[in-house]
């Protein structure tokens, strides 16, 4: 049996984990990869299969070979004066096309803060947002060394799964922040963020996460998980009250005007 040359299969195990990493993701998980981190995976990726590709000099050599030919073998002359004619006009083309300034409007405007739907479904059960509230909210004024344990509960939530990206501060500078571009891990000490939401909403967005978002979130859609797959329900309304503690904003309370049905 012929045996693939190294350097074609060098190439071929590097494809292959690409596209592997884009169909898991994709189709089977659901999940948006922001491209920062694909580059990040195909980085160490691409360092560790040349690594074993050239872990002695014989095999070194062999993967080195195909292209001492291209440039030293006469009779390569053809191959040899296309490649540096085309990889120099590929690079130029793929340069440009990086970093070429455009005034094309985005494909859809995005909201930052998407309204909701009026029902979710999640946790085998369906919520109406316009009525949900917090169910520990109100221990705050019954039973407020109750409503202090679970707010601590709620930190350990936090601090367990959400800080990589929302950060220790909850100032969305996390250790992972500088993966995401569009949009960044939300800064929850902005007053323009959860201070202005109720906190049905909050619980909207954790427990669907990046996927739960309507079109008008897109075209640059969240990568958060969806962490009704991952925490109870319980566990996202503490980390709800947390987040609210910790920054002193108070959730946003819609009530009926006076004199209005």
């Amino acid at each position: 049996m012929k045996r693939i040359p190294k350097l074609a299969l060098t190439v071929g195990l590097i494809a292959a984990v690409y596209g592997l990493l884009v169909t898991v993701f994709t189709y089977f998980l659901h999940l948006p990869i922001p491209a920062s981190v694909m580059k990040m995976y195909m980085f160490f990726v691409t360092v560790g299969i040349l690594l074993v590709m050239t872990s002695s000099e014989d095999s070194a050599r062999e993967l080195a070979a195909p292209l001492e030919a291209l440039v030293y073998e006469p009779r390569l002359r053809r191959w040899r004066n296309a490649v540096f004619i085309v990889a120099p006009l590929a690079g130029f083309g793929l340069t440009y096309n990086v970093t070429r300034p455009t005034l094309d409007a985005p494909v859809e405007l995005r909201t930052v803060h998407p309204a909701p739907p009026n029902s979710v479904k999640v946790f085998g059960k369906t919520y109406n947002l316009l009525t949900l509230e917090n169910p520990y909210r109100a221990k705050e004024e019954t039973d407020p060394e109750a409503f202090r344990q679970a707010v601590e509960e709620g930190k350990t939530v936090y601090f367990q799964n959400c800080h990589y990206c929302h950060g220790d501060k909850l100032d969305g500078k996390g250790h992972f922040s500088g993966g995401f571009n569009n949009p960044l891990p939300a800064n929850f000490t902005d007053v323009g963020t959860i201070a202005q939401l109720q906190e049905s909403f909050l619980f909207w967005r954790i427990a669907t996460g990046g996927p739960g978002l309507p079109n008008e979130g897109a075209p640059w859609a969240s990568p958060m998980p969806v962490w009704s797959n991952y925490l109870s329900e319980d566990e996202i309304w503490k980390v709800i009250l947390f987040l609210y503690d910790y920054t002193g904003y108070a959730p946003r309370v819609m009530k009926e005007e006076k004199g209005h049905a």
